[in-house]
């Protein structure tokens, strides 16, 4: 038998180390990758800053940018904030918009939950044109549902009421989290109900037991969405409610802070970036959660 001699030259040949690619280099990562996202960090994050800046100058260096650094602080103060808190009603603003923004969540929350269940899992005849009308029903403007609304709102009594948002906010909130979650509802292996259904469970059953526990990223992504529409809504909220004890921040921090040309720029901005934080609060605590379902979603 013949031995053969492997060449050196053929040796470790997948273990040989490849040449550095064009891409490696410095410089085009610096172009291709840090420049472009230093930029969308800059002008995502410069809204806030300023925001910031603002709510702890005092007057004297808002109002005279001759003399003072428009994108820094000489001489921070709490005035704008002291004022907001302790001067207006901004606190009552703030709970309202808790307690509207909760109960609109979970009202839709629940109403989506057993939609999209019902679409995705029941399969009745035409259960796909029913989930792609629902869909089709978010693109509707609010600029031209609130007209109706408001009659309904009035016949109901609910004018100037914060139920009246309660109620209306579904409205453009049920459509996109039906769709959001009947595309996590497929991404969940039928055969599980069939084995739950073959035991005797009950439809509502393996809904409690075992979908929605499995669905958890997707109810907590619907939940996101919902919450932060409500919180920032602004049109449904101008038109139904009229006294100052019962707007939203959105609304009240313009309504309110703004005394005919006369702008209350420090509060104004003070209200906003507290208005902002509880949302801030939410993505940064479910933000796994929320790219989880959003991925499963568009995959289905």
């Amino acid at each position: 038998m013949t031995d053969v001699t492997a060449s050196p030259d053929n040796s470790n040949v997948a273990s040989a180390t490849p040449d550095t690619m064009a891409w490696d280099s410095r410089a085009r990562r610096v172009m291709m990758i840090y420049l472009p996202l230093s930029c969308f960090v800059l002008i995502l994050l410069f809204p806030f800053y300023w925001m910031a800046i603002t709510s702890f100058k005092p007057n004297a260096e808002l109002l005279n940018y001759k003399e003072h650094n428009p994108f820094w602080i000489t001489s921070p103060t709490l005035a704008h904030i002291k004022h907001l808190l302790f001067n207006t009603a901004y606190p009552t603003w703030l709970k309202t918009t808790m307690f509207v923004a909760v109960g609109s969540t979970t009202l839709s929350l629940f109403a989506s939950t057993l939609a999209a269940y019902a679409i995705e899992r029941l399969r009745f005849r035409g259960s796909p044109y029913v989930g792609l009308g629902i869909y089709l029903a978010y693109l509707v403007p609010p600029s031209i549902l609130f007209i109706p609304l408001a009659t309904v709102i009035v016949q109901f009594g609910l004018f100037d009421s914060p139920m009246a948002l309660i109620l209306v906010y579904p409205t453009f909130l049920v459509p996109f989290c039906t769709w959001l979650l009947i595309g996590y509802f497929k991404s969940i292996p039928y055969e599980l109900e069939e084995c739950a259904l073959v035991d005797g469970a009950t439809r509502l059953q393996i809904l409690r037991r075992i979908t929605l526990p499995l669905a958890v990223p997707g109810l907590i992504s619907a939940g996101i969405f919902s919450f932060t529409l409500s919180w920032n809504e602004f049109i449904y909220a101008l038109a139904f409610i009229q006294s100052g004890a019962n707007k939203t921040v959105p609304v009240a921090i313009l309504t309110e802070l703004v005394t005919g040309d006369v702008y209350q720029w420090g509060a104004l901005m003070a209200g906003s970036l507290l208005g902002s934080l509880p949302v801030a609060l939410f993505y940064s605590l479910f933000v796994d959660y929320y790219v989880s379902s959003l991925t499963g979603a568009v995959k289905e």
